[in-house]
């Protein structure tokens, strides 16, 4: 049995694997991490467990203290030069984000082309994945809700915005959520630029937002559940863990 835990900034994403089927999955807020305990006893004892976090040393305490109460075999997974099928051109390969190298190894698993891997949470991440399974680099950008709250909270007469998206917008609501929207959707199609002519290339998208990019797209996509759980997957039955 492989349970594989994605720590993120805002939400703890976590799946149990038989080695054939996903049979069961959930989440929980990042600031509940402790209450992970309560799902963790309803996992088998010595279970492997891989953990990608980017939530700080906190809750890898937490997650790791938790996992030992299972007898658990833990491996946190971290960026490197090569994995899974992938190898990174990042001029140092540790300092990249597991959560990218995570998806980029769930994105390998399931494209064997050039691919654009989009994780679009509390930030969105968008990364190149060429052919041969070489990571050439990437932006980091906040995501959506993040440039909505930075407008709301620096800005004296902004709001929170709650609009539609609109080509051209006549009212404030719809502008803010337009003009962030067409940030993300620039970012990636711009990126995607750059992939574009290589046979079969296609956009990845993964994360809590990711639905929003999806309406609006000028690209080839696919929407996938969570490709960070899916790399992670594949990490710990490579290594064994």
């Amino acid at each position: 049995m492989i349970i594989v835990i994605d720590a993120g900034n805002s939400r703890i994403k976590w799946g149990v694997h038989d080695g054939s089927r996903w049979l069961d999955a959930g989440a929980l807020a990042t600031g509940e991490v402790a209450r992970l305990a309560e799902t963790a006893a309803k996992w088998p004892l010595e279970a492997r467990v891989a953990v990608c976090n980017v939530a700080g040393a906190v809750v890898a305490e937490t997650i790791s203290s938790i996992c030992a109460e299972r007898r658990a075999r833990v491996s946190f997974l971290h960026a490197s030069a090569a994995a899974c099928g992938v190898r990174s051109a990042y001029d140092s390969p540790g300092q990249l984000g597991a959560d990218r190298w995570a998806a980029l190894i769930g994105a390998r698993a399931v494209c064997g082309n050039a691919c654009l891997v989009v994780c679009a949470g509390t930030a969105t991440t968008v990364d190149q994945l060429d052919a041969d399974g070489v990571f050439r680099g990437g932006l980091i950008l906040p995501g959506f809700d993040l440039m909505r709250a930075a407008l709301a909270r620096n800005t004296a007469q902004l709001p929170f915005a709650d609009g539609s998206f609109r080509e051209l917008p006549r009212n404030t609501m719809d502008a803010i959520v337009s003009g962030c929207l067409q940030a993300q959707l620039g970012a990636v199609e711009r990126m995607f630029h750059g992939l574009a002519a290589e046979p079969g290339a296609l956009c990845l998208l993964t994360g809590g937002a990711a639905p929003r990019l999806t309406e609006h797209l000028n690209i080839p996509f696919q929407l996938m559940d969570n490709l960070i759980l899916d790399g992670l997957l594949r990490f710990a039955v490579s290594a064994g863990t």
